[in-house]
């Protein structure tokens, strides 16, 4: 094969989308095994543990053997493991880098944290999505109660740009524009750019003002600012079916608060006639979202003020058919398996459940 041949191969790679971490890490774990040159990962929790401890001695057997490893940790998602994690890859070879740890000297700068999650095996294959490195996401590991995720697995440019996407944010230069267009319909958005910090929340608003028959959207962390409830409200209000799917389960009790802090604004969108769902089986972690069954975002960004405003997030848009029928199969899947709020029930709802849904809401912008 010609490498003009190679190369329109890759290009026309489909897009290939994991909701199980199991399939995901295998698929990950398959690639690394496979580099030739260049390894780069980027992760908000790098865990300690036996899903962890499976990626280290992956990234560590290919930095011995000359292929250059870079791992780029976030300080606050790996602050219990990362010591232990990035003592066992320095030895064996791998380039480490902290993102941003706490300093006396800059206090302010410790809140804006990478939430990125993403591979790049030799510019060639990569995946990015929601799935952090740690055991809550292996069935095998974890058992039925592992967290429902998304994550997608891309080749040609869609790869070779989460390469550019990575060496820019290791390197600490700003790209340009936030929204990188590619062929196909999709579109990246980064915040790691000039004027990108607001890019998404502006993007978002828009197609919710724009969508004409459905907006269904998959978020674990659902804390919005009052121009993106206001863009819900409307369009739920001229006719457009919106139905928002939230985790039922909260394991941890940071996440416990993010969640007080969303029910705190249920009553308006339930009056507005927005769907609220919550997942059961499990804690849900994906974030999607689907609108018209025409146009869809896959990502790491929630849907509140920290991933509009604060973190550095990477989110693909696209108008791809087999990735918008995808996502929108998913999401009708998840439905089977939640419950819809009831708004006269949820109006009825106990004094100490409004009191804490005050206490959320009052400390939202840190959560």
């Amino acid at each position: 094969m010609s490498a003009q041949d190679s190369s329109r191969k890759m290009a026309e790679t489909p897009i290939r989308v994991f909701t199980e971490g199991d399939e995901l890490y295998e698929a990950m774990l398959d690639a690394i095994h496979g580099a030739r040159r260049t390894i780069k990962f980027e992760s908000y929790i790098f865990a300690d543990d036996e899903v962890g401890r499976r990626f280290i001695g992956a990234l560590v057997e290919r930095a011995r053997t000359g292929v250059q490893v870079l791992v780029y940790i976030d300080a606050v998602g790996s602050l219990f493991s990362g010591k232990t994690v990035e003592q066992v890859l320095r030895e064996g070879g791998v380039k480490v880098r902290w993102f941003r740890r706490w300093s006396w000297r800059d206090p302010a700068r410790y809140n804006r944290r990478n939430h990125r999650k993403l591979l790049v095996v030799d510019g060639h294959i990569g995946f990015f999505g929601g799935f952090n490195v740690h055991r809550e996401n292996s069935r095998g590991v974890f058992g039925e109660q592992r967290w429902r995720d998304t994550q997608l697995q891309v080749g040609g440019k869609l790869a070779r740009t989460l390469q550019r996407l990575f060496d820019a944010f290791w390197r600490g230069r700003m790209l340009p524009h936030p929204a990188l267009e590619l062929p196909g319909g999709h579109l990246f958005v980064t915040n790691h750019s000039r004027g990108g910090r607001r890019y998404l929340h502006r993007l978002y608003r828009r197609k919710f003002a724009e969508a004409k028959r459905s907006i269904h959207l998959t978020t674990p962390y659902f804390v919005p600012d009052r121009r993106t409830r206001r863009a819900l409200r409307q369009a739920a209000q001229r006719g457009v079916e919106v139905k928002l799917l939230v985790p039922h389960r909260i394991d941890e009790p940071i996440e416990r608060v993010v969640q007080w802090a969303a029910h705190a604004m249920y009553a308006s969108l339930l009056e507005a006639g927005v769907q609220i769902h919550e997942y059961l089986p499990r804690m849900l972690h994906a974030k999607t979202l689907v609108i018209d069954g025409e146009w869809c975002s896959v990502g790491t960004a929630n849907l509140d003020y920290r991933s509009f405003f604060l973190n550095y997030e990477l989110t693909l848009t696209s108008t791809d058919a087999a990735l918008v029928q995808r996502l929108e199969a998913d999401f009708q899947q998840d439905l089977t398996q939640s419950v819809r709020i009831q708004p006269r029930r949820w109006a009825n709802r106990r004094w100490w459940m409004r009191t804490l849904e005050s206490l959320g809401w009052s400390i939202r912008h840190w959560l």
